[in-house]
């Protein structure tokens, strides 16, 4: 493979200073063009020990308009990072809607350094690489433009760079990825192109870049990024790809054959307040210990909430919480995705908000959304919420790999409870701001997010985070129903 990377390849210095002008100026163009486009671009620099990649990044830094580049480097995972599953650092610093991302390494730089070194397993490499083609193919299918650069040198001539590196006294050549280790050239090579063969795919390619001449790289660099952009931007039709994607079947017109798991929970079940409010205290009483054994242990929750309008999530959060110390938990409520969030891929709004070590995040709606309320009301095109359930179940899955426990409910009330909860908010002057004329559109389409629920719960409900439906019509109930099954969670997993 890199083979073809040793070939020599030069530009001269005329060349290089008649080129440059025209190039910058069409570069800076475009960029402002992919302003309002709607399109992200994220630029990935990789390469062997002494190739320049920051060299690359500083030419693009300075040909580009600052305002609408970001640039991250992935040195050392902080304290804080530490504390939350690996993708967390990057779904950060991704690039909005308009903007060029420029990532060293970016996730590419852990599975090279550690499968160069032996610390991974080629298995563990090969996993890393499928993780990854899967998220660049997920963020590529959400107008992210993707690059991937891997700049490349011949071992003789990396070995006379970095001789004249550590030669030279204002040189920062030893701030390496690997500490203080060289990391080997062939071993080096042989996980890149590991992961390069895993992850070239038609939505997020590699570009092998010859790196011995630094005008050519440069030159090369610019051009690709120009012609790659101006291509996507000049592109006719829709943005996004089409696909075959498979999803559920249609549910039979015949009433019989048109149940869902919702008609399987059992909403007669009902508490006295007697018996209520002792087994709420011994659950809240339950959940205030076990919170505090999950902190000592670093694991930390992430509780999800979903529901009809009117179900009782307001009221249920308030219990549960109340049976947690304050310094734990933050709840985290959904509404439409602001501006900021919008200029993002759907998900980046609650990978940022995913808890560290021990903490306890509660989200008042979530990322459901994308294959609830969106699908139902049009909001997203079929294509996009039918991947949602792969995307769903990998951004769960990731968590829980992290020692995160993800615990998801689903509070069930039938149409003439919450017709009756519906009314009684416009009567009572301190409910009747829950109540808006979006809920009422809402509730006239409830077949169709019956149809959704089901779906929902058949492709996302997993072992590692499974749903639990909750009989909410006795909101008593429903409330310590929740509760115990936290509690029942947390002590199995601290056992």
């Amino acid at each position: 493979m890199f083979e073809a990377a040793e070939l020599g390849r030069k530009v001269s210095k005329s060349e290089y200073r008649d080129t440059l002008p025209d190039l910058r100026t069409c570069l800076v163009n475009a960029q402002w063009r992919l302003r309002d486009s709607g399109v992200s671009v994220l630029v990935i620099v990789e390469g062997v020990e002494g190739v320049g990649r920051g060299e690359v990044v500083n030419r693009l830094n300075g040909w580009l308009d600052t305002r609408g580049t970001e640039t991250h480097a992935f040195w050392d995972v902080s304290s804080e990072e530490q504390t939350h599953p690996r993708y967390w650092r990057y779904w950060r610093s991704l690039p909005s809607r308009g903007k060029i991302g420029l990532f060293f390494g970016g996730w590419y730089a852990e599975p090279l350094v550690r499968g160069a070194t032996g610390e991974w397993e080629d298995a563990r490499v090969e996993a890393s690489a499928t993780r990854i083609r899967d998220l660049e193919h997920m963020l590529a299918l959400d107008d992210t433009l993707i690059l991937k650069f891997w700049f490349h040198l011949d071992r003789d001539t990396q070995k006379q760079r970095l001789k004249a590196r550590r030669e030279d006294p204002d040189s920062r050549w030893s701030r390496r990825r690997n500490g203080d280790k060289l990391l080997d050239y062939k071993a080096l090579l042989g996980v890149g192109e590991t992961l390069i063969r895993a992850t070239d795919t038609a939505v997020a390619p590699w570009y092998l870049i010859e790196a011995a001449d630094a005008r050519y790289r440069d030159l090369t660099v610019a051009r690709t990024l120009l012609e790659t952009i101006s291509a996507r931007l000049d592109a006719t039709g829709p943005a996004e790809r089409k696909e075959a994607l498979s999803h559920a079947p249609s549910l039979p017109e015949a009433e019989a054959a048109r149940r869902t798991v919702l008609d399987q929970v059992d909403l007669g079940q009902s508490l006295a307040k007697p018996r209520y409010r002792k087994r709420l205290e011994e659950a809240q009483r339950c959940l205030r210990s076990l919170t505090w054994k999950a902190f000592d242990a670093g694991r930390a929750s992430v509780l999800v909430f979903e529901g009809w309008d009117a179900a009782g999530k307001g009221g249920t959060i308030r219990r549960l919480t109340a049976g947690i110390d304050a310094r734990l938990h933050r709840v985290i409520p959904v509404g439409a995705p602001t501006d900021e969030e919008l200029a993002h891929h759907y998900l980046w709004r609650f990978w940022r908000r995913v808890p560290g070590a021990g903490r306890i995040t509660v989200f008042d709606r979530s990322w459901y959304g994308r294959v609830l309320v969106e699908r139902v009301e049009g909001l997203a095109q079929p294509a996009q919420w039918r991947r949602a359930y792969h995307e769903i179940n990998d951004f769960e899955q990731q968590l829980c790999e992290h020692g995160i426990l993800v615990h998801k409910f689903w509070l069930h009330i039938s149409g003439d409870e919450q017709l009756a909860r519906f009314r009684a908010r416009e009567k009572t002057a301190y409910k009747q701001h829950k109540i808006t004329d979006e809920d009422w559109r809402n509730r006239e389409k409830r077949p169709e997010y019956e149809a959704a629920v089901n779906e929902m719960v058949f492709r996302t409900s997993t072992e590692h985070a499974p749903w639990t439906l909750v009989p909410s019509e006795d909101k008593r109930f429903g409330r310590v129903a929740v509760l115990e099954t936290i509690c029942e969670r947390l002590e199995a997993a601290l056992d």
